[in-house]
């Protein structure tokens, strides 16, 4: 079980879970709340409303007139009011308003039977002076349209810009709820200034609130479900081709077979591109494993025959040691020993070993290497001049060109030359003979290893092939080139090129 939940699908299913279940959570969230602060700001206006109202009645009535407990205040369960002074005792009250807080007068039972006992007085003597009351009325209007006082008392008669809000709760006939609350100034036309506390009901607001957020619970599980298991089938569905390329890995390791290859989907995604990378692979190493093994093959060969040789001179020297050939054995010797460095050699470049950085002037290393190979069947004329430098190993560079120099003294009729030339950014060393030259179908093959194209010569003078192919290896690790093609005397030109080595000191190319 628990390999069935650490795959890739099972990972991807339960991230995308993770991921979408994190976005529609802080989605909600951001859903409530500007829900809740939308339905807030329509509370604030519908309280705003209420109070405005209120208080324009207050500013526009002569309260010696008509007292504070007669207002024509809303009903109190869509819009509790109260209406206090500066000290805050109450004045007026909406009907069935019993409790409120968060805003104005919390108790209002007392203060509820002072402003009774004040609206009875005011229904006692409201009939004897109706007659001066419109008179006052209409000489206060006259002053300012708006029942506003004279320039005299500007704020008699007016109403506050500013409201104030907060949340708070009110018992309107012994139900209790939650309110929405703007307190605003008035004055009214007397210059008294008084403070209306009007409500809005927060009822709609919570019921959607609560509605909102009960439908996302219930589907939030619902939606997760369902992206956990599109993500699973779609994921299944894209790592099926995986599956059949580790399948038949897993074959190919068990069957040792590198000549099998993984199934290519049609497609043209990762997966398709991954199973082309695996066959590429898979085509390298099987070409890799045969080199090895032509390798072990011909390596046995080749040193079967100098082995062989060497024990049938020594048995025979033991038998009878006036027959020892001595100058034999000693040539067959020398062919293992030099057997062994060439099969050392390659060992260590196939095992990625990367060469030096000195820097070498090439045209004085041959010069030097020339000027020790004395014995050569054919003398070799040298054209190169000091200053021209490459970075590497100075040992590896001097192999390469003994092995190119032994290669041309087989071959050549009667001439070699090796020289030294810099060619924009290289460093050409050339070394050619005027032997019978390399068939232009065979310039590439006689790079491979213990290829020869003529067996027997070869192996009269010691050579196993592995001479050239050592020394293209060593070029391509210096980042440079060989190659092979016709010299101006007919046999065969091998041109090694290698970077220069960029300087102040650096010396003028020529050749």
């Amino acid at each position: 079980m628990s390999g069935r939940f650490s795959s890739v699908r099972a990972k991807a299913s339960l991230g995308a879970t993770a991921v979408v279940a994190v976005a529609l959570v802080a989605a909600g969230i951001a859903v409530l709340l500007s829900l809740r602060v939308n339905l807030t700001g329509q509370a604030d206006r519908e309280a705003d409303r209420a109070a405005r109202e209120v208080a324009l009645e207050i500013a526009a009535q002569a309260p010696d007139r008509t007292p504070y407990a007669k207002l024509e205040l809303p009903d109190a369960e869509d819009h509790p009011v109260q209406v206090t002074d500066e000290e805050g005792r109450l004045l007026a009250l909406s009907e069935g308003l019993e409790r409120i807080s968060g805003s104005g007068v919390a108790t209002v039972g007392a203060a509820r039977d002072a402003v009774a006992r004040s609206a009875g007085t005011a229904r006692t003597g409201a009939g004897d002076d109706d007659d001066d009351s419109d008179d006052d009325s209409d000489d206060d209007r006259g002053k300012d349209g708006r029942g506003r006082g004279g320039d005299d008392d500007p704020a008699v008669g007016e109403i506050d810009d500013t409201t104030e809000y907060g949340d708070g709760s009110a018992t309107v006939d012994g139900h209790a709820g939650a309110y929405r609350f703007a307190t605003v100034e008035a004055t009214d036309r007397t210059g008294r200034t008084v403070v209306v506390h009007a409500g809005a009901s927060l009822a709609d607001r919570q019921s959607a609130v609560s509605t909102t957020a009960v439908a996302m619970l219930l589907g939030l599980p619902v939606l997760l479900l369902i992206v956990g298991g599109v993500t699973w089938l779609v994921t299944r569905r894209a790592l099926r081709p995986v599956e059949g390329i580790r399948s038949e890995m897993a074959a190919i390791t068990a069957s040792e077979d590198l000549s099998r290859r993984v199934p290519e989907p049609a497609t043209h995604d990762e997966v398709a591109r991954l199973a082309r990378t695996t066959n590429e692979t898979l085509t390298a190493l099987e070409a890799a494993v045969e080199r090895q093994r032509r390798f072990v093959a011909d390596a046995s060969h080749e040193l079967r025959s100098p082995i062989a040789s060497l024990r049938t001179q020594l048995e025979v020297g033991h038998a009878h040691p006036g027959l020892l050939d001595v100058p034999g054995a000693v040539a067959d010797t020398v062919r293992l020993q030099q057997l062994a460095g060439d099969l050392l050699m390659l060992a260590r470049l196939d095992a990625g070993e990367r060469p030096g950085r000195t820097r070498t002037d090439l045209g004085a290393l041959v010069r030097e290497e020339v000027s020790q190979r004395a014995t050569d069947r054919i003398p070799v004329a040298v054209r190169a001049r000091e200053g021209f430098d490459v970075l590497g190993s100075r040992g590896q560079l001097a192999r390469v060109l003994g092995n190119l120099l032994d290669n041309a003294q087989r071959h050549a009729a009667g001439s070699v030359e090796a020289s030294v030339r810099r060619v924009g950014a290289w460093v050409v060393l050339a070394v050619a003979d005027d032997g019978a030259g390399v068939p232009e179908a065979e310039r590439e093959r006689i790079f491979e290893r213990f290829v020869r194209l003529d067996d027997a010569r070869s192996r009269d003078d010691g050579g196993a092939g592995l001479g050239l192919a050592i020394a293209r290896d060593v070029a391509e690790r210096h980042g440079g080139t060989l190659t092979v093609g016709g010299a101006p005397s007919g046999g065969a030109l091998f041109e090694l090129r290698l970077p220069a080595v960029t300087g102040p000191d650096e010396a003028d190319t020529g050749s």
